[in-house]
């Protein structure tokens, strides 16, 4: 799961992040009824997102190192691989700190626990626990990720060996991140831009 990714792609308005956070998650298109317009806005930003990488053709390329062996779990995959990436260069996206930026998240996210679905509460304490979004960045931090992953899947998925795939191809793998996500920003803002221009409250931009 790219937690670090779709977190930081909100912007500045919390309850977006929180939609866009929680937007696995949430299922069927009827989402104000179900939330209010911003965190709505957030989840529909999220699948923006995802819709966004799973056809880039950079992305593609990523998969097809991984494909032979790990077939539909390579989007997975790559998803945490880019994360690891985004967290280890993550001095070139934000002036603030990652470890002060995730401990900012978590309480936010915490604040918003009466809005996120059973599944995401449980998870939430782990991922602060373990400081999810920092040690992305670290391969030890990503293997416990990687094996946690493993485990939760319903068909044996190999997640687990993954982290030698990613230190075969890193070079390759970093260079298509460097490609992909700048085209993924530009994406987001526009979307975060045009909702601006809407009126959906964005009180931070």
């Amino acid at each position: 799961m790219n937690f670090l990714a779709h977190i930081y792609l909100s912007g500045e308005n919390p309850r977006v992040m929180v939609g866009n956070f929680i937007g696995d998650f949430v299922k069927g298109r009827n989402l104000l009824e179900q939330f209010d317009e911003e965190v709505a806005f957030g989840i529909e930003l999220h699948r923006s997102i995802d819709y966004y990488t799973d056809h880039h053709p950079v992305v593609k390329q990523s998969k097809n190192h991984l494909w032979p062996k790990y077939r539909h779990y390579s989007a997975v995959l790559i998803d945490v691989f880019y994360d690891h990436f985004l967290s280890r260069g993550w001095q070139q996206f934000s002036a603030a700190p990652l470890a002060e930026y995730a401990t900012n998240t978590y309480a936010t996210l915490k604040s918003f626990e009466f809005i996120l679905p059973q599944s995401v509460r449980q998870l939430l304490p782990y991922m602060t626990r373990q400081n999810w979004l920092v040690n992305y960045g670290n391969l030890d931090g990503l293997q416990q990720t990687l094996s946690g992953m493993a485990q939760r899947t319903r068909h044996e998925s190999k997640m687990e060996q993954s982290i030698a795939d990613l230190e075969l191809h890193y070079d390759a793998f970093k260079q298509e991140f460097d490609q992909f996500f700048p085209d993924l920003i530009q994406h987001c803002n526009a979307i975060i831009g045009q909702a601006h221009k809407n009126l959906i409250p964005y009180p931070n931009f």
